[in-house]
């Protein structure tokens, strides 16, 4: 049985995971062991961060529709509950981009959740 030399394959491994690194600290970026460790963790941070937007995204709309109904004399609670009895069906996104940008369409909807 003939030897195989896989310096090429290890090589070209080490070479990916280290183009991934650049920029980090120290060992970080050009010791493989360390800089894999590293790499790792760092996907994982990654991995949590994108839930974590959307989590945040979330409240950021819910405030500000909540900021929107305290000027229009509901209470956020009420005027989610109102749309959902009317069958109304946007997301929180969209109802914060109307309370911002469009103050009479949001109006009309407030009016409508308070009925």
């Amino acid at each position: 049985m003939s030897r195989v030399k896989r310096g090429v394959v290890t090589k070209r491994r080490h070479k990916r995971l280290l183009k991934q690194t650049k920029g980090f600290w120290g060992q970080r970026s050009n010791i493989f062991k360390r800089a894999k460790e590293t790499l790792m963790r760092a996907m994982a941070f990654a991995y949590k961060g994108r839930k974590l937007k959307k989590r945040n995204y979330r409240a950021l709309f819910i405030s500000r529709i909540a900021a929107a109904c305290r000027q229009r004399g509901i209470s956020y609670s009420r005027f989610i509950g109102g749309l959902i009895k009317k069958s109304i069906l946007l997301n929180r996104k969209m109802l914060s981009q109307l309370a911002i940008l469009e103050p009479t369409a949001f109006d009309t909807l407030v009016e409508m959740a308070k009925q």
